[in-house]
C-alpha cells in the first residue's frame, strides 16, 4: 500500500504508502485539461465566509478503465461491506479514516468524507470495483492539496479479497496516466513504508523513482514511522496504458 496522507491526503494498499499487500493511496477533476486546485477546508464562520476569497471549485469524480476486469468509479452508499472488510484489516484503519470498530453509521460518515473531498476540491476519491459482479476491491485517491506548488500525491488501499491479481498496479497505472496526460500535473508523489517491498515494486512498475527516505514523516497508530518517497514527473515520458474515460 501507497501511505495515504491524513484525511484529506496520500497513498498504498492498505494505503498510506504502505503495506504487505498492494495497499492504500490518495487524489483528481472532471475532464481533460490541467486541473485547478488549491487549499481544501472552507470557512468555518459565517463572516469569514462572506469576506473569504472564492475557494477552490467542486470536483467530478469521472469512471475510468482500469483494465479488462475493474473499474474506478465514485464512491457510494453501497460501498458499506468494504469498509467493514477494511475495518477488519490490522493496517488499514493505522493509515487511513476507515473506523478501526465498523458500525454502520461510520462507515457512512467515512464515503460521506469522500465526497466532501470532491466537493472542496481537496482531490479525487475513488472506490476500485471489479467489473464482473460490481463488487469493490479497495480505494485509491489522487490528493491535491499541494496542486498550487505543482504536484500531487496518490494513496490507495486494498482488501485482503482483492490482493495479487493486479489490480492495484493497473489502478494506479490509471489514476497516474489520467493526472499526468489530463490534467497536466507536473509532478506526482507516493509514500510507502521501506519495508513495504510489493508497494514499493508496483510503484517502481508503473514509472516512479525511489528518491530517498523521509525520516519520521508520519504518524501511523501511536508512532511516527519513516516514508520513503517515489516520485514521477510528467517530463519523464509516457506511462504504460491509457487511462480512459467512461460515460
Amino acid at each position: 500500500m501507497a501511505a495515504p496522507a491524513p484525511d484529506p491526503q496520500p497513498a498504498s494498499d492498505p494505503v498510506r504508502g504502505t503495506s504487505p499487500g498492494p495497499g492504500p493511496v490518495r487524489g483528481t477533476s472532471p475532464g481533460p485539461g490541467p486541473v485547478r486546485g488549491t487549499n481544501p477546508g472552507p470557512s468555518t464562520t459565517p463572516d469569514a465566509d462572506a469576506d473569504a476569497p472564492p475557494g477552490p471549485d467542486p470536483l467530478t469524480v469521472p469512471s475510468m478503465s482500469a483494465g479488462p476486469d475493474f473499474v474506478l468509479r465514485p464512491w457510494e452508499m453501497s460501498d458499506l461491506p468494504l469498509i467493514r472488510e477494511a475495518a477488519q484489516d490490522p493496517y488499514i484503519p493505522l493509515i487511513t479514516t476507515v473506523p478501526s470498530r465498523y458500525s454502520d453509521r461510520a462507515a457512512e460518515e467515512f464515503v460521506r468524507r469522500q465526497w466532501d473531498r470532491a466537493a472542496t476540491g481537496a482531490g479525487y476519491p475513488f472506490a476500485i470495483v471489479r467489473s464482473r459482479d460490481r463488487r469493490p476491491v479497495g480505494a485509491i485517491g489522487l490528493w491535491l492539496r499541494d496542486l498550487p506548488e505543482g504536484r500531487a500525491s496518490i494513496g490507495y488501499w486494498m482488501v485482503p479479497y482483492g490482493r495479487g491479481q493486479g489490480v492495484t498496479r493497473a489502478a494506479l497505472r490509471t489514476v497516474t496516466g489520467w493526472a499526468l496526460r489530463d490534467l497536466g500535473i507536473p509532478r506526482l508523489q507516493l509514500f510507502i513504508e521501506p519495508w513495504n517491498t510489493a508497494s514499493a515494486r508496483i510503484a517502481v512498475d508503473v514509472g516512479y523513482r525511489h528518491e530517498g527516505l523521509l525520516r519520521g514523516w508520519q504518524q501511523v497508530g501511536d508512532e511516527r514511522r519513516d516514508m520513503a518517497v517515489y516520485g514521477l514527473l510528467n517530463s519523464d515520458g509516457p506511462v504504460d496504458g491509457r487511462a480512459v474515460a467512461s460515460n
